[in-house]
């Protein structure tokens, strides 16, 4: 999973290299921007969900 969102923020980053050199082509970048930022927020989300969880079961022992 973690691969995928990583070739995931890259392709988004790609779109919107595109999109902003070819500038007929700006609602590419703008599509590219969105991606990266949501795949980014669902990356730290998880990312935080995931210690917290690591975090409780430790305190458990």
């Amino acid at each position: 999973m973690k691969a995928f969102l990583i070739v995931l923020l890259i392709v988004a980053v790609a779109i919107g290299i595109v999109g902003f050199l070819i500038e007929a082509l700006l609602w590419l970048a703008a599509i590219g921007i969105v991606l990266f930022l949501l795949t980014s927020a669902y990356w730290w989300f998880t990312f935080r969900s995931s210690r917290g969880d690591a975090a409780e079961a430790g305190a458990g022992r």
